[in-house]
């Protein structure tokens, strides 16, 4: 749990703070230290309820993805970052029919420019 804690906060707090406002998580044991996320990041943790998959599509769809590259139960240890972050690009830089085949990447930009245009008191 500590791991993850750390990784998480040093990857969330890249993202623009309006960007991150809250994580939606299943029940994982890694999330443990959940209180100390959001101090160290601002974002509000939620949890799903047990067997509700429903209420993380984003994620579940997203793994469904990651699956194409670790099969499930994968130990991720035996990966470099430098690897883990390439399929992440590759995932990033694909066309997504729910984002009118827009790149995840191309969808971000767009929502960081427009934020960029918003009064400094918004951010």
């Amino acid at each position: 749990a500590a791991h993850v804690l750390q990784a998480f906060s040093d990857k969330l707090n890249g993202v623009a703070s309006p960007m991150r406002q809250s994580l939606t998580y299943d029940r994982g044991r890694e999330m443990a230290e959940h209180a100390r996320l959001t101090q160290n990041t601002g974002m509000k943790v939620y949890f799903c309820d047990p067997y509700s998959p429903w209420q993380r599509g984003s994620n579940e769809n997203t793994n469904g993805l990651l699956r194409q590259y670790f099969p499930k139960g994968t130990d991720l240890s035996g990966y470099t970052q430098e690897q883990l972050d390439a399929v992440a690009d590759e995932l990033n830089g694909r066309p997504r029919m729910t984002l009118g085949y827009s790149t995840p990447l191309e969808v971000y930009a767009q929502h960081l420019h427009r934020l960029s245009q918003l009064p400094e008191s918004v951010h």
